[in-house]
């Protein structure tokens, strides 16, 4: 339901549109902002249930985020085009690259810096933050690969609770999908009643129950037991399956 409402209705989908999100633009970096992040704040958008942020980062070539700190929150970041590096303060160094999801938590606290792993070609991403369910977590880090056909043509779990079937572990109650939809694919979700989601738009256009979202675009469902995903185009999309 994306349209009016009549009264009495219920909202059950209620669409973030791409250019009322947050901006921050730097020299170096180009981001947009889902919910209240930094500079931008908005007492309407803090976040979803456990998920709190949602950037969509564009970085110059070479360059970067320096080493900062951060504690209590699960950091989940996918690469949509180029390459990020990664380092930290237990030890790890790693290049995240499409088709990688890394997972950070932060927990006691760690220290990380982000660049840009190219001199040539600027680096598109997703930085995810979620609310872990309990503070004072012992900090942590893991990066897996997922192949695009693990989520062709449907939505592939990469990070849960419990890193059900190869996913990442993150310590909250929630379910992160991908999927890269093509033309004439349909997808069908269903989720339980007592849960809510969160549908963002990577790339692409994509119909959700009939409705075009583009790439930016967020949407926030709930009293639903089903979703459907379908285009005419190309898309890559996450959903959030949130207590």
């Amino acid at each position: 339901m994306l349209g009016g409402l009549l009264a009495g209705e219920r909202r059950m989908i209620v669409v973030r549109d791409r250019d009322t999100r947050g901006h921050t633009k730097l020299g170096w970096l180009d981001s947009r902002h889902t919910f209240s992040f930094g500079d931008y704040h908005d007492p309407g958008q803090m976040g979803f249930g456990a998920l709190r942020v949602i950037n969509d980062d564009r970085v110059v070539p070479g360059a970067g985020f320096g080493e900062h700190g951060h504690r209590d929150m699960e950091i989940v970041t996918i690469v949509l085009d180029g390459a990020l590096e990664h380092r930290d303060s237990l030890g790890n160094g790693s290049v995240v690259a499409p088709g990688d999801v890394q997972r950070m938590s932060a927990g006691t606290g760690i220290l990380h810096s982000e660049f840009n792993a190219s001199k040539e070609d600027a680096v598109h991403f997703l930085q995810i933050w979620i609310i872990p369910e309990a503070a004072g977590i012992a900090p942590g880090y893991e990066q897996k690969r997922f192949e695009p056909t693990d989520h062709s043509g449907r939505l592939r779990l990469v990070a849960d609770r419990h890193g059900t079937d190869g996913a990442v572990t993150v310590h909250q109650d929630v379910k992160l999908y991908l999927g890269a939809l093509s033309s004439g694919d349909r997808v069908v979700h269903e989720f339980d009643k007592t849960r809510r989601a969160w549908l963002h738009v990577a790339n692409g256009i994509v119909h959700l129950n009939g409705d075009e979202l583009r790439a930016g675009d967020g949407a926030a469902i709930s009293d639903e037991t089903s979703i459907t995903l379908e285009t005419g185009h190309q898309a890559e999309i996450l959903l959030f399956d949130l207590a």
